[in-house]
Formats: structure tokens, C-alpha cells, sequence
């Protein structure tokens, strides 16, 4: 039963991180994932020090408050004239960095660590379940998970058409009405959630692997943003299952393994790929170029 919980916990890690991370990819903001798991860290500490307990509900609500505040300071940033990426860097290693020394300050005697508060194993996730009248309902992590998946799913189906100019041409998007800076921020938000959601069940490398590979994989498959979503979270679940079972055969980390499993599908899709395949280009010159000398 182990078994099927890891995995059900990592295909909707994928399913959830795969649909944002694809519009994500599209705005060239792959990244901002990865700045949000380390930049939630001072979040994190001062919940337990305002609360007094390491309960998850206070740290993921002291985690999304930090991520909602990264997100601002990065778009702030960006519009004062710093370029994205940039932008994606300082606000991250600030704010971590700032995480690290209250953690050293105020949390010696306690086990509240970094590997504590920032890495989880999803090898344990079925052993950290809810209990409800004395009756198992599952793992804790499959149920946030879950609901941040269902957020997103219902956030995105309703305001499809509006996430989809806005990431393809904001100019456009703002010349025909529609708020392209409140949906950068719900974008952002939604961002946050799935990534505070999941990092503390099954550690910040599968969120941040899994908001970035499988959308850059469907990417070099399909220039349809709705098949793009669809390859996504196929190849994010796929990786889930097979990374798993590598992972077993291997005696390897089951987290690191999955990504491993999705790096290697997109290494496939760039040299596969009936549009982008490198292969596939260098094949179809190599033809074209015979056609034109015979």
C-alpha cells in the first residue's frame, strides 16, 4: 500500500506543478519555483515563533505568506528595471539567507533545522496520515496536494482564455481589458500554493524538477497550449511511476529518481521531437539538402 501512496503523491505533485509550470515556461519564468522553496524559509521560522508549535497548518501558512511576498518582491524588482532572472536571484538567496540566520538565532535547541523545515522524503508520506474519528483517511500530504490540485485545476479552467494571452502577448491582454497584473499574481499565487503544498511532503528538488521538466518536455511536443498542459502532467505522472521503481532498483532517493526519469524524457523530446528534435532538423536538412543536389 506504501507503493501506491508515493506514487499517487507524486503524479500529483506533477499534475499540479505541470499545469503552472507550463505557463511558467511560457513566460520564460521557469525558475521562480525554485526561488519560492528556499525564499519561504523566514516564513517558515516565524510561524513557529509566533505560534510556539511545529504544527504543518501555522508553517504552511507562515510558507505561503513568504511565497506570496517573494512573488511581489520579484515583480517589483522586475519593474524597476531588473531583468527577470536577476530579479528571481536576489529576492531567493535574500530572503533564504535571512531564513538561515533566524533559524541559527532562534532555533538551536530545537529541532527545527534546515533539512527539517525545507527537504521532505516522500518515502515517508504514507506514514504521516490523517486520522478523522479514529478512522485512517490517508496520508496528510496526498490530501494538500490534492486540494492545491483541485485549486488550480478550477482556477485555471475558469480563466483559461485570460491566462493564455496573457502569457503569449500582455500587450495584447491589456489592450482588450482584461488585468494582466492581477493574473501574474494569481498566476503567481497559484505558484505558491502548489509549491508550499508539496515541498515539505516530498522535498523541494521533485516541486522544483516537476514545475520545470515536464512543461520545458511538452513544450518541444505540441505549440498547443492545451496539449502542452495534457503532455505535461502525462509526462510528470509517467515520471513519478517509472522514477519509483528505479528508485527501488536502485536503492536511490525515490524524489531524485523521478526527476532523473523526467530529465530523460526531455533529453528524448530534444532530440526526438517532430518540430524541435535536433535529430529530427539535422535529418530533415540532410534530405533536403540530397533533394536539392539531385
Amino acid at each position: 500500500m506504501s507503493t501506491f501512496w508515493i506514487i499517487l503523491t507524486g503524479a500529483l505533485v506533477a499534475a499540479s506543478c505541470g499545469i503552472v509550470g507550463c505557463f511558467l515556461v511560457l513566460r520564460k519564468m521557469a525558475m521562480i519555483g525554485d526561488a519560492i522553496s528556499h525564499s519561504v524559509l523566514p516564513g517558515i521560522v516565524i510561524a513557529f515563533l509566533l505560534s510556539g508549535s511545529r504544527d504543518s497548518l501555522f508553517m504552511l501558512l507562515g510558507a505561503a505568506a513568504l511565497g506570496l511576498v517573494t512573488v511581489f518582491l520579484i515583480q517589483w524588482l522586475h519593474r524597476s528595471g531588473v531583468q527577470s532572472d536577476a530579479s528571481i536571484g536576489v529576492v531567493f538567496t535574500a530572503l533564504f539567507a535571512v531564513g538561515v540566520i533566524l533559524v541559527s538565532l532562534y532555533t538551536r535547541d530545537i529541532d527545527l533545522d534546515l533539512d527539517c523545515v525545507l527537504y521532505g522524503e516522500i518515502a515517508y508520506v504514507p506514514w504521516n496520515t490523517i486520522q478523522i474519528g479514529g478512522t485512517d483517511i490517508g496520508p496528510k500530504a496526498v490530501w494538500g496536494i490534492g486540494l492545491a490540485l483541485l485549486l488550480i485545476v478550477l482556477i485555471v479552467g475558469a480563466f483559461f482564455k485570460q491566462f493564455k494571452l496573457c502569457a503569449f502577448d500582455p500587450a495584447l491582454a491589456a489592450a482588450v481589458g482584461i488585468p494582466v497584473a492581477l493574473f501574474h499574481y494569481l498566476l503567481m499565487g497559484l505558484v505558491s500554493v502548489s509549491t508550499v503544498a508539496s515541498f515539505e511532503s516530498v522535498g523541494a528538488i521533485l516541486v522544483v524538477g516537476m514545475l520545470v521538466v515536464p512543461p520545458a518536455t511538452a513544450y518541444l511536443l505540441t505549440d498547443s497550449l492545451t496539449r502542452m498542459i495534457g503532455y505535461s502532467v502525462l509526462v510528470g505522472c509517467g515520471s513519478s511511476v517509472a522514477g519509483y521503481y528505479v528508485a527501488r532498483i536502485l536503492d536511490a532517493s525515490i524524489s531524485g529518481s523521478m526527476v532523473c526519469v523526467a530529465g530523460a524524457m526531455f533529453l528524448l523530446a530534444l532530440l526526438l521531437s517532430p518540430k524541435h528534435g535536433v535529430l529530427v532538423r539535422q535529418w530533415k536538412q540532410r534530405r533536403f539538402a540530397r533533394e536539392r543536389s539531385a
